[in-house]
């Protein structure tokens, strides 16, 4: 097939314009915004109301897992202040607010027996946001899986797919009266990447064995939560949420585009292509073709699910080159702190172009209907002064990338929604609270908010105001 790699040596990366103004009527009048969240980082009160270890629990625990000895026991404290923090989200003016379910909080065995006040917090949560008259989006996992069910193996034990099933389940039948739209996996390939093969992330189990089955119980799970919700909901919206990037070869030789499709194939096509039932990408990284010794009769069918909507959760570019040092893989990232670009913070490159092209690669797949950006933003250094955080480059940031969606949907891409990461300063796994990405500034003494800058820009562009 031809890919993307191969589109770019050919035709060269298109340029979105950037100098024009920008308003919210440009988007249409059905476009959504919102602003993305995720339990774990921000509730804090982990072991309240019954809610059980969660693998980042234990994670956090041990001695240089996480920056500064970091840990997320109080965090940013939404599940007392939810109410504070939902009025922020209108005063913002964002219209929908997407937020994921602890697992713990609802089964804390992982199966089984309910914690009904896990289901009655997020009940009080749902309802508010009514109130307000913002709209919930679930996310049914965003990382923090019960460590209950990593003693049984997590995500390497093929029986998780049933206990997501379950949880899925408990949860369709809690709040989908007043909840429309789902997502049911956040980012997996950082789950099988992170999580179970460098281990850089909760749980922390490193080795390249892990990867494969990981990655196939992950693919069969988000069909399966899609499955699940379509029977129980079925007039509801039910999307997944993937990581992804452009990637570009750092050179024209035939090695470093091969690295660059092999790269794609990981970070762009490995969760979307099953579910389209197109199976895993072996013709990119034959690796992939191991992944048959996990495998059972009817698993390709299994794979599949027709989702309403994709989110794509895209930050960065990257550029890759070719490298006999890295085994399996056969590539390596050439960092942009080596490549004389403009970063966040974190040293990730600042691409809306990257983000234009990849909403454009998306949209090529038959089987997609529609797209909707479900997190961008960027972590900067903010500081708090007299009252103020002025993130000029946090605003210059979501002005360029939004100029890029906007570039992407005027070409005819069925870019539906995008929602701001994130609303508040939280803990930002292995960085701890070293890295910033709110639109409100959060003082984790006092848990004080202070509305930054680039929030304030929001405000403004979403009152309809041309910024």
């Amino acid at each position: 097939m031809t890919t993307v790699i191969d589109q770019h040596i050919k035709e060269g990366t298109g340029k979105p314009a950037t100098e024009a103004p920008l308003s919210r009527e440009d988007f249409g009048s059905d476009f959504k915004w919102g602003v993305a969240t995720a339990a774990y980082q921000i509730e804090g009160a982990v072991h309240d109301d019954g809610r059980s270890d969660c693998v980042w629990d234990v994670f956090a625990r041990k001695k240089g897992k996480i920056r500064n000895g970091d840990h997320a026991r109080y965090a940013c404290d939404f599940y007392n202040l939810y109410e504070q923090d939902l009025g922020l989200v209108k005063e913002l003016g964002f219209e929908q607010f997407r937020f994921s379910i602890s697992w713990s909080r609802i089964l804390p065995e992982g199966h089984g027996r309910v914690n009904q006040a896990g289901i009655d917090y997020y009940n009080r949560l749902i309802d508010q946001c009514i109130t307000l008259g913002i709209e919930p989006w679930i996310t049914l996992y965003h990382w923090d899986l019960p460590q209950a069910l990593e003693k049984s193996g997590g995500w390497k034990n093929r029986r998780i797919v049933d206990w997501f099933a379950e949880y899925t389940a408990v949860c369709a039948n809690a709040f989908g009266d007043r909840v429309q739209h789902w997502i049911v996996l956040n980012e997996p390939m950082a789950v099988a990447g992170l999580g179970y093969t460098t281990g850089e992330h909760a749980p922390g189990n490193k080795g390249i064995h892990n990867f494969l089955p990981v990655v196939h119980h992950l693919a069969l799970s988000q069909a399966e939560g899609g499955r699940v919700l379509r029977r129980l909901l079925p007039g509801a919206r039910i999307g997944n949420a993937i990581s992804c990037s452009y990637v570009v070869p750092n050179s024209r030789s035939a090695a470093d585009v091969r690295a660059a499709r092999r790269a794609d194939a990981l970070m762009n096509r490995l969760f979307i292509e099953p579910a389209l039932g197109m199976g895993y990408p072996k013709d990119a990284f034959p690796f992939l073709s191991n992944i048959k010794r996990f495998m059972r009769e009817g698993d390709r069918e299994k794979l599949k699910f027709d989702f309403d909507f994709w989110g794509l959760q895209n930050y960065f570019s990257v550029v890759v080159q070719h490298s006999y040092l890295a085994l399996v893989m056969w590539l390596k990232e050439v960092p942009a702190t080596l490549r004389n670009v403009a970063t966040t913070g974190l040293g990730w490159e600042i691409s809306p172009s990257g983000m234009y092209e990849i909403l454009k690669q998306f949209q090529r797949y038959p089987g997609v209907r529609e797209l909707v950006i479900t997190e961008n933003g960027a972590a900067f250094k903010d500081r708090l002064v007299d009252g103020k955080v002025d993130d000029q480059a946090r605003r210059a940031y979501y002005q360029a990338y939004l100029q890029a969606v906007l570039h992407a949907k005027n070409e005819g891409v069925n870019v539906t929604g995008y929602f701001a990461w994130t609303l508040l300063d939280n803990f930002e796994w292995a960085h701890g609270y070293s890295a910033r990405f709110g639109l409100v500034f959060v003082d984790f003494q006092t848990q004080e908010r202070t509305v930054k800058e680039s929030g304030k820009w929001f405000a403004g562009f979403l009152k309809k105001q041309e910024v």
